[in-house]
């Protein structure tokens, strides 16, 4: 069979010309579509369902939140693995499901099921997915600092949370952008428990207070003059001028009461789990970027970096963007390591070949086929979803010694057979072997060639 296959590659060149084309054209085009990372995403298909259950122990977020949501979502679709974990005010439920499972079409089964375990959960529970992304997708991080000292944590914090965010959230591969670090700003009312009860006034009646004097109510229509005047009623609270102001409740003699005569008002930071440091220079604010799965994290990143920089006008003056975590600097470095493997091997393939068999067209023939066979290699990965990575990249360097191996051994007993050929026809002279033309099959003789004579001595097969 590979006689045959040989024999008929030798009398069908260009179609054999015309299918290498075609292969290296189709590789060059899976290399260009082949996502580029540095670390192998070997993560199952998992859904994150976090609930929010403020200001609750660990032991009622695992009965009132995890328990339902782990025993419903066991019955999805599936489903492989469910842990579940409740933490103060938290509670996050892992859902994993099968090799081979679309992502979306799993989260939109997750979703399915929420919406019915929802009326089992409490009022002021908020449950919500996790980003489509995978353990693997923490590719970029930078924080906001300011050496000048004009803006503080909270300031910092409300940039990233206000304005970078959002902008970098509009990238395509961008899954989600998490801020680290800095103050939440926050209007906090300090109760004062005696002037309640001086007052009879329960906690309940002082929160009720504050929610219906922040709101926005809608009126008619009045037409005065040919034209339409909406009316409605703004009662945004703006400073702390507009809480003290809220009235609670009437005294027996009349008077309201109002919110400053029963709390102390002030501007203050949310409480936190947690802080961001820099190189022990002080806290500061942050971004994380989580790419999508299956996504170019090069090209990711690229845009990310680009998109700061079209951003850095519009910060207040002091304000620096630092990367502190960049994942295209390794991703490079690999890429950059398989192609110097890949030069050095050309390199010594062409030497070695030329050196010892002193014929430059059989070098040719190894420095060929090792490009072809990892053009090959990138397109099985492109349709098989495996994008390039450390380990990928390093399966192809290590694969590339067995191709030169192997090359150079079939270039060597070629050699050696031609040798042995010439050996037992040395007789012929390479003019007339060239003038003797036989039809494929070895039956007849080619239109215009030297028909044999009883001289003419039985060539026998070519040398495989």
């Amino acid at each position: 069979m590979i006689a045959g296959l040989i024999r008929w590659s030798i009398v069908n060149r260009f179609l054999v010309l015309l299918v290498t084309f075609i292969v290296a054209a189709w590789g060059v085009w899976s290399v260009t579509k082949t996502p580029l990372d540095a670390i192998p995403d070997l993560s199952d298909v998992q859904v994150i369902i976090r609930t929010t259950f403020p200001g609750q122990a660990p032991q009622i977020v695992e009965n009132q939140i995890t328990y339902p949501l782990t025993t419903t979502m066991l019955s999805v679709p599936g489903v492989k693995t469910v842990r579940g974990f409740s933490f103060f005010g938290d509670s996050f439920v892992y859902v994993l499901f099968e090799d081979g499972t679309d992502l979306y079409w799993a989260r939109s089964r997750v979703l399915e099921y929420l919406n019915q375990v929802q009326a089992r959960l409490p009022q002021n529970a908020k449950a919500s997915l996790g980003p489509d992304a995978t353990g693997v997708g923490w590719i970029y991080e930078y924080a906001l600092i300011d050496r000048s000292g004009r803006n503080d944590l909270s300031q910092l914090r409300a940039l990233q949370d206000w304005f970078l965010k959002y902008e970098l959230k509009t990238l395509p591969n961008v899954a989600e952008v998490a801020t680290i670090g800095g103050m939440v700003k926050q209007y906090q009312v300090v109760l004062d428990p005696d002037r309640l009860r001086a007052y009879n006034i329960p906690h309940g009646k002082v929160i009720a207070a504050i929610k219906n004097a922040n709101q926005e109510t809608g009126g008619s229509v009045l037409e005065l003059g040919e034209a339409e005047y909406m009316v409605r009623s703004s009662g945004y609270l703006k400073s702390l001028d507009d809480f003290r102001t809220i009235p609670v409740a009437t005294s027996d003699a009349g008077v309201p009461v109002l919110l400053k005569d029963v709390a102390r008002l002030q501007i203050g930071p949310e409480m936190r789990r947690g802080i961001a440091e820099l190189n022990g220079e002080g806290e500061v604010a942050g971004g994380v970027i989580i790419m999508r799965s299956g996504k170019n994290a090069l090209e990711t990143i690229a845009a990310v970096k680009a998109k700061l920089e079209q951003l850095k006008p519009g910060l207040p003056p002091g304000v620096e963007i630092v990367t502190t975590y960049d994942r295209s600097d390794l991703i490079n470095r690999a890429v950059d390591n398989l192609r110097g493997k890949l030069i050095e091997e050309f390199i010594v393939v062409a030497v070695v070949c030329f050196a010892f068999l002193f014929h430059l067209r059989s070098a040719l023939v190894a420095i060929v086929s090792l490009p072809l066979g990892i053009l090959m290699a990138f397109i099985v990965m492109h349709y098989q979803g495996v994008n390039a990575n450390i380990m990928s990249l390093g399966g192809i360097a290590i694969a590339i010694g067995a191709m030169v191996d192997a090359a150079v051994v079939m270039i060597e007993n070629a050699h050696k057979h031609i040798e042995a050929w010439h050996h037992r026809n040395n007789s012929l002279t390479p003019d007339s072997v060239n003038s003797l033309s036989p039809v494929s099959g070895g039956e007849g003789w080619g239109e215009g060639a030297v028909a044999p004579s009883a001289n003419t001595p039985h060539l026998g097969p070519l040398p495989p």
